[in-house]
């Protein structure tokens, strides 16, 4: 049975922004939520819990913690303490709190664009300033079908910036919004220039539990001694598992130094955790496999539809297949939409995609589309963009 539902059903008995931010006539890709079903083990979790009136404050057990630590040790062979994790309301407030805890005010804070576009406000709310050491992009025409020959990080950059003062690093990995799974080389090389200059690794890895079967996944805590001595992780059940709305997100450490980051956290940071997105986490990092087997499935379909059929539907467009996660970048630079194509095609497509330039100047021409939906209605958006683009072309 699949997981995914039609957006279309969806749009009629759900409230959240991806079904709601655009006119019905307008096809949603652009927001990372997927248009699937919760997961039995964690719709039957929350159904509990409401029916037992338990939505209150959130408690102190160790449950979550010790839930994630038996999935990461599983999944990737990470020996997580549960000691030392944390939860809170999202990966938002986790990024914020936590470079509060490790910067000082003015603070050069390192972020590697094209990047989710909450990181340049993620370092100004914590009251750092950003450095932009943009990720290098690949040489060479695309190979639609090529996971591996992308996009990489500049670690000579990142180097000129930490000369230049900057002793933060806030990672993504993997990287929104190429889908690029960062290799254990890379990471261990990033973990050994931030150790040469006393420099912290903020690694947001919300999108770990969605990489594909051609690409493996390392930890940045888990990559080398240095890693796990200077960094924090934040990750969340709530991309893989769709549960973004019942908040709640973790903080990992894995040295005595987070340890002391977390216990300066303000009390408050830990009791906004949503309780049920507490119960959620739980049982989709306890029972939540074999839904995500099926989901990791679809989504590897629907990654081969495109890679197979966008160059069909817009000629001249630019993909790779992600690494990891449901959501695709495509330079569209050669086709007639300018800058921002996503600007253009809500109205000449009734298709919505993520603005390009939102995620940095090096999104100029390109947009973010998400395959997070059934084969049905990915195929309809790209019927919808094909005859956008023909029309054009006349």
């Amino acid at each position: 049975m699949s997981v995914m539902v039609s957006v279309f059903d969806a749009s009629r008995s759900r409230t959240s922004e991806k079904y709601t931010a655009y006119p019905p006539d307008v096809l949603p890709m652009f927001v990372a939520e997927m248009d699937s079903m919760l997961a039995e083990p964690v719709r039957d979790a929350l159904v509990a819990a409401v029916t037992a009136g338990d939505t209150g404050y959130v408690g102190h057990g160790r449950a979550l913690p010790e839930a994630f630590t038996d999935f990461a040790g599983d999944r990737w062979g990470w020996k997580v303490d549960p000691d030392l994790v944390r939860t809170t309301t999202d990966v938002s407030v986790a990024a914020v709190e936590v470079l509060r805890r490790v910067i000082e005010p003015g603070d050069q804070v390192v972020i590697m664009p094209p990047v989710y576009p909450p990181f340049w406000e993620y370092v100004s709310e914590a009251g750092g300033s950003v450095t932009e050491v943009p990720l290098i992009a690949p040489d060479g025409p695309a190979d639609p079908f090529d996971t591996t020959a992308g996009w990489r990080m500049d670690l000579d950059g990142v180097r000129r910036a930490f000369a230049d003062g900057a002793r933060t690093v806030l990672l993504c990995n993997p990287h929104n919004p190429l889908g690029l799974v960062h290799d254990r080389a890379s990471l261990v090389a990033l973990a050994q220039l931030a150790a040469e200059w006393d420099a912290v690794v903020v690694s947001d890895e919300i999108h770990a539990p969605l990489v594909h079967a051609d690409a493996t996944f390392t930890p940045f805590l888990d990559s080398c001694p240095e890693a796990a001595a200077l960094g924090v992780a934040l990750t969340s059940a709530s991309k893989a598992w769709n549960l973004a709305g019942t908040k709640c997100a973790l903080m990992v450490g894995a040295s005595d130094r987070a340890r002391g980051w977390f216990d300066g956290l303000p009390g408050e940071v830990v009791e906004r955790t949503g309780i049920l997105g507490y119960t959620a986490s739980v049982a989709a990092f306890r029972e939540g496999g074999p839904w995500l087997a099926s989901l990791l499935a679809e989504l590897a379909a629907n990654r081969r539809i495109l890679a197979e059929e966008l160059g069909t539907a817009l000629p001249g467009a630019v993909h790779r297949q992600p690494q990891a996660s449901y959501l695709s970048w495509i330079d569209l630079g050669a086709l007639p939409w300018g800058d921002d194509p996503a600007a253009v095609l809500v109205d000449d497509a009734k298709v919505a995609l993520a603005s390009g330039p939102a995620f940095g100047r090096q999104g100029r021409g390109f947009a973010r589309l998400n395959f997070g939906c059934s084969a049905e209605t990915l195929h309809e958006g790209l019927s919808r963009l094909h005859s956008a683009y023909a029309a054009r072309s006349v």
